[in-house]
């Protein structure tokens, strides 16, 4: 039996995808009994459209100096890929787009658009990309940019996007920070907040926790499925919908009781005791006797 060999490229991809289409048609003109070849083509070529739909936007930009650690960096930026950010001031207007044609520019990453000239100026070219990332950004810089016209030593135009972590942002919002003139290697720098780059936050919940959280959940089961059973089998109402009633008041006597045994601070004084009174009639001897106290010396 051949093993065959899973198309790699997205072109070889897309060809195989068309065949099998191709053929998934033929087969529903073959009659009934191809019906479960009909499903397995269709389920084989969803999976391989669905995979062809995912390619990596972010190969479209060339590093400079092509490695595994700036290729992993822009591959966290996939989902900003495919979309224009825009930002500008009184006289220019800037574009920028990940890994693609900003603006529609062929080959341009960022693009300066001054306001009354419909040519835009190509700030930096994303086939000449370089990517330095940290735990919560990305410093993406476009060089190859056009050629200053009479400063900065008529160096080629390079565009250096800041993007940093914001949990409340989702698309992000692009700012200009500043050009910078001054210098030989002229650069325009950006911002642009995103919370793709975010860390997820892991939730640690301790064993005490748990056990609080089933606690929690046992009573509650125990109080409502106890008080629909009083309610609605036995018929009881008021107090007595509680469950098992009786128990629990005897519980919390006997709660209090042993709370006033362990935290009295002082002993309880004894109730005075009394001399009963006898139910039999006294003799008179007994009675002059009791009495004999009574009269004075």
């Amino acid at each position: 039996m051949k093993c065959l060999r899973v198309p790699t490229s997205v072109a070889q991809r897309e060809q195989v995808f068309s065949i099998m289409l191709s053929s998934t048609l033929l087969t529903v003109s073959c009659g009934p009994n191809t019906v479960p070849v009909l499903i397995w083509t269709l389920a084989a070529s969803l999976v391989l459209w669905s995979e062809v739909s995912a390619s990596d936007n972010t190969k479209k930009c060339k590093l400079l100096s092509e490695s595994v650690s700036e290729r992993s960096v822009l591959s966290r930026l996939e989902p900003l890929t495919e979309q224009n950010f825009t930002t500008g001031d009184k006289n220019y207007t800037y574009v920028f787009q990940m890994c693609g044609d900003a603006d529609g520019v062929q080959g341009a990453g960022v693009i300066q658009k001054e306001n009354g000239i419909k040519k835009p100026t190509i700030v930096g070219r994303y086939n000449s990309t370089q990517a330095i990332g940290g735990s919560d950004w990305v410093m993406l810089i476009y060089s190859n940019g056009e050629g200053y016209d009479s400063h900065c030593s008529h160096e080629t135009r390079r565009a250096i996007v800041m993007i940093s972590c914001d949990r409340k942002a989702d698309k992000g919002q692009l700012t200009v920070v500043k050009e910078d003139r001054d210098r030989k290697d002229c650069y325009y720098l950006f911002e642009l907040d995103s919370s793709v780059l975010c860390p997820v936050v892991q939730s640690h919940i301790s064993t005490g926790t748990i056990i609080i959280i089933i606690g929690i959940c046992l009573l509650a089961v125990y109080l409502i499925g106890g008080f629909l059973y009083q309610r609605l089998v036995v018929g009881a109402k008021g107090m007595e919908q509680f469950p098992n009633i009786a128990f629990w008041q005897e519980f919390g006597n006997l709660t209090a009781d042993g709370c006033d045994f362990v935290c009295r601070s002082r002993p309880r004084e004894e109730a005075p005791t009394y001399r009963g009174v006898a139910t039999e009639p006294l003799d008179e001897e007994e009675q002059e006797e009791r009495d004999d106290h009574l009269l004075p010396m």
